[in-house]
């Protein structure tokens, strides 16, 4: 298939556009939040930026530009049809009080219409605008500059036939919590030529003729605790471009599935299944999709478990796998697709070429655990299936969990195929009887960094730089974080060790942490070149997610290599964004509730902090 545009090309487009005005390009964060328990994965463009939108200074300065890796689990039973995935990437350049609309809307336009972007036909674009409320007045001035640039065009620009004011659900954003920066945005629409609705039809509308192509958000107010709105002194810009959907719109495409990170995808299902995506869509878009996604999550260190993410990538597997199956695939897919997913991303995803073992260990590893399983568990539902009327127990529905490893998600599906229901609440019952139930929605708010700075929670996050230290003098420098949950309440942490922790060991450690909190160690920080922190033995958790310029956090000296030794200059160094506290010996006692299995290779600690 001949591309007008490929998502290389494209991304490119855009770092080139924005780097010229100023902008420094940064890598994206990991699908997995930083210490953010409150979002299981990063769901929108902005998230990893939040701290920085708030106020915090960015190492690589106030003009931002990337592509983000994004995750959102609400689609995953909508995968299927034309338009979702549950892994997209978000093109996106933030102002932090460096611009605002005056420069931006001009720059929307030139990308959009001009041959440095886009080069779309003007007279095909439309663009919707804040109409104002109650408590906010209309944003006139994003009125007025977009008259501007559709006049230099010659298009005449009116309210209601070009430009769109609408209200706070479809154009404004924010605040993240309670209170805080939000303010309004502008979204750009393309005319696909499809069919109109109606008489009401207008961009936003859900019927396809308009497609959203891009969000410029301007964040100038805050929303106060007492609900009243004040300006913003720092205005930021926040914008966000969905490139699948963009890529599709570009190359006049039916499906998001034929774009070029897709399309080998589901030309290599078709090889090994020797079938036709226009027969099997369904099945074809689910494995390519899941695929996709599942080597992603892989590579920023998720590993298939019962909880949480984990419990996503093992729904991903087994999803994929089942549709596989029925595509009368019976061999492994993992390695063929994981390669068609590294050939698409490896330049702009570096991990996916570094972590290409873990990937696929934990891809095929899971795999083979379900196929032991997946056959019986087939014959088993049949059996359940015959046997139940219109809804199938939620007892059952556990049983082929925890005997046969199908997700709750799973059952549903293959019911539904067959005319019946489950019943979840039963079997939400059933399965609080044996675990506790954590998975979360993708739908909470976020917020970045900690999910709470109070200073219990930033007491929890000094005391996990002590115990990473820790563990890495008593247990060796294999030790390395792949997670961490911190609330007020206590501190998780997960860790690359391949076996549990002897009750010694965790005796060491314990007491190697309180001896630091004894010492009462300064916690000092300075900013420094990324190459400088490294070389002086800063401890970097997440690969190449950093600018040229890092934060780097000190338990002790800046100026020493972290040992893990209570009785040195430096007990631990990481590049970190804080918050910490200013002393160890705030912290109180520290004592290890809990030392499990995360997942393969992984431990979990579980701690707290003691008055």
């Amino acid at each position: 298939m001949e591309y007008h545009i490929t998502a290389s090309q494209l991304r490119q487009k855009y770092f080139d556009f924005f780097t010229q005005r100023g902008h420094c390009l940064i890598a994206s964060a990991p699908i997995v939040p930083d210490n953010d328990p409150t979002a299981l994965f990063i769901s929108a463009g902005m998230q990893p930026l939040v701290p920085y939108i708030m106020g915090q200074p960015h190492p690589a300065g106030r003009r931002l530009v990337n592509v983000q890796k994004c995750f959102r689990t609400s689609d995953i039973d909508q995968v299927g049809n034309t338009t979702h995935l549950t892994f997209f990437e978000m093109l996106g350049n933030w102002s932090l009080g460096a611009y605002f609309k005056r420069e931006m809307i001009p720059w929307s336009w030139e990308f959009l219409t001009g041959e440095e972007g886009l080069a779309l036909d003007p007279r095909r674009l439309y663009v919707t605008v804040f109409a104002g409320d109650d408590q906010v007045e209309k944003d006139r001035e994003s009125v007025d500059l977009w008259r501007k640039q559709f006049a230099q065009a010659g298009i005449g620009a009116t309210e209601g036939e070009r430009i769109f004011p609408l209200g706070r659900a479809d154009n404004w954003w924010g605040p993240v919590g309670r209170t805080g920066p939000c303010g309004p945005d502008t979204e750009m629409f393309f005319d696909a030529g499809g069919v109109s609705c109606g008489p009401d039809c207008r961009p936003g509308c859900s019927c396809g003729k308009y497609v959203e192509i891009w969000n410029d958000v301007f964040m100038e107010y805050e929303k106060k605790a007492d609900g009243t709105w004040g300006r913003l002194v720092q205005r930021t810009v926040d914008t966000g471009m969905g490139l699948a959907r963009v890529l599709t719109m570009l190359n006049g495409l039916d499906s998001v599935y034929d774009i070029d990170t897709l399309r080998p995808l589901v030309d290599q299902i078709g090889r090994m299944s020797g079938r036709t995506c226009e027969r099997h869509a369904r099945s074809f878009r689910i494995v390519a999709d899941h695929a996709n996604a599942a080597c992603h999550l892989a590579a920023d260190g998720v590993e298939p478990t019962n909880i949480e993410r984990g419990y996503v990538l093992r729904r991903l597997i087994r999803r994929a796998v089942v549709h596989a199956r029925r595509l009368g695939i019976e061999q492994s897919i993992w390695a063929p697709l994981f390669e068609r997913v590294r050939a698409g991303g490896d330049e702009v995803y570096p991990e996916l070429e570094s972590r290409a073992g873990q990937i696929l260990d934990a891809l095929q590893g899971e795999e083979e655990q379900f196929e032991r399983t997946l056959k019986e568990g087939l014959k088993r539902f049949e059996q359940v299936a015959r046997r139940s009327k219109e809804t199938i127990e939620g007892e059952r529905a556990f049983d082929l969990f925890a005997t046969y490893g199908f997700p709750l998600e799973m059952t549903q599906e293959l019911a539904q195929e067959r005319g019946l229901a489950v019943d979840t609440k039963a079997f939400q019952r059933a399965f609080a009887r044996h675990q506790e139930l954590s998975r979360r929605s993708a739908g909470q708010q976020f917020a970045g960094g900690l999910a709470d700075r109070s200073s219990a929670a930033t007491h929890y996050h000094t005391a996990t730089h002590l115990l990473h230290a820790a563990l890495r003098r008593v247990l060796g420098r294999h030790v390395e974080q792949r997670g961490s949950h911190i609330t007020e309440e206590r501190l998780r942490f997960d860790f690359a060790h391949p076996r549990p922790l002897k009750a010694g060991e965790i005796e060491q450690v314990e007491s190697l942490v309180n001896a630091a909190i004894e010492r009462d160690f300064a916690v000092c920080s300075a900013e420094m070149a990324l190459e400088q922190a490294r070389e002086s033995g800063a401890l970097g958790l997440f690969g190449d997610r950093y600018g040229e310029s890092v934060q780097v956090y000190a338990i002790g000296e800046l100026a020493h290599a972290p040992q893990g030794d209570p009785q040195g200059p430096t007990f631990s160094k990481e590049i970190c964004g804080g918050p910490h506290v200013e002393r160890t010996g705030l912290l109180g006692r520290f004592r290890i509730v809990r030392e499990q299995s995360a997942s393969r290779g992984v431990r979990r600690i579980r701690a707290v902090l003691e008055a």
